[in-house]
């Protein structure tokens, strides 16, 4: 019962394998109507708002407004095999099928995997492994097991030597440093301006980035978030599958309850920015009617172009199935909705 869709909250894992190749925030792609032929029938993906579609958008717009099209899109072009990568090294899949449905979310993971993928965003880069214990101390306060296996000396010492340091050691990285924090960046558009913004925007009175979530037949309500300080993971759904409801969200469901535990947890906190990784290039680029400082790969600046889709023709790699079978199969189970 703990695996369920992650709709389109999975859709940052599709867009950080696009930043790892390169690929600038502002990169247009066009959201268009796409007829994709699979082994089990056509395809055609919907944007939440159905026959609705904006032409050219940023990724950066295309996230903030959870744009499926744009999306699918873009999966294909990094290649699914690539989106199946970033979410096993996230922690959020293991294995993921590279169906392009799954770039929408149509995969199933827990709730603890999904704030731990997100937790490798808001520290940089580095895969969290989740733990429920840190630490085991006998009756004299000496460390018997640690969640943590970075090297410390002093641990096994008792109270009487005072706090343990840890090594710094080697961590596992989930992506680089330019990649994460230009998610980072574009996560905090969604709650700035997009579809987390109803309900946090600036009421937290801090930094605050995150994703809704919501899937087929709204089942599933997902918000995913953090500040520079903690992450939190909301999903909202019954044991057994079933609709919450109609026009039931993730954006007015989760998003408050995110908003509500986060503001609880750092009541009395100062606020702080996320860290800007060097390197980094930020340069001042037209947003809507203004315009926001975008943050780049060196190299990348100016390298933003309008794709063409090349990739609308038959395909044998099962794209948008999960295994059923007939076309009737293709429009249900795929997560991404909003």
């Amino acid at each position: 019962q703990a695996q369920r869709q992650p709709g389109s909250s999975f859709k940052p894992f599709v867009y950080v394998a696009a930043f790892e190749k390169g690929i600038p925030p502002n990169q247009e792609i066009p959201d268009e109507p796409i007829e994709i032929m699979t082994p089990q029938g056509l395809w055609k993906p919907q944007n939440y708002i159905t026959n609705t579609y904006g032409g050219w958008v940023t990724m950066r717009s295309a996230m903030e407004r959870s744009l499926n099209l744009v999306t699918v899109r873009l999966a294909d072009h990094v290649g699914m095999a690539s989106v199946s990568e970033a979410a096993r090294r996230f922690g959020v899949i293991d294995n993921m099928p590279r169906y392009l449905a799954m770039s929408l979310g149509a995969g199933e993971t827990t709730v603890l995997r999904m704030a731990a993928g997100y937790g490798a965003f808001a520290n940089g880069g580095f895969r969290v492994t989740p733990t429920l214990i840190d630490s085991v101390q006998d009756r004299r306060g000496r460390v018997i097991w640690r969640a943590d296996q970075r090297s410390c000396a002093a641990c096994a010492s008792g109270p009487e030597a005072g706090p343990p340091r840890l090594e710094a050691g080697e961590r596992q990285r989930a992506t680089d440093p330019i990649s994460a924090y230009q998610m980072v960046s574009i996560l905090e558009g969604v709650v700035q301006r997009g579809t987390g913004a109803s309900a946090i925007g600036s009421r937290l009175g801090r930094p605050v980035a995150g994703k809704t979530g919501t899937t087929d037949d709204y089942k599933d309500n997902w918000f995913v978030g953090f500040t520079p300080d903690i992450v939190v993971a909301v999903w909202i759904g019954f044991d057994e599958p079933r609709s919450l409801g109609k026009d039931e969200t993730g954006g007015s469901n989760a998003a408050p309850i995110f908003r509500d535990v986060v503001g609880a947890a750092l009541a009395g906190s100062p606020p702080v920015p996320f860290r800007r990784p060097a390197g980094v290039t930020l340069m001042r680029v037209a947003s809507g009617n203004g315009s926001i400082m975008e943050p780049f790969r060196p190299g990348t600046e100016n390298s933003a172009q309008r794709w063409r889709d090349s990739f609308i023709r038959d395909r044998d790699d099962g794209a948008g199935s999960r295994g059923g079978s007939g076309a009737n199969r293709l429009d249900r189970d795929l997560g991404g909705l909003y």
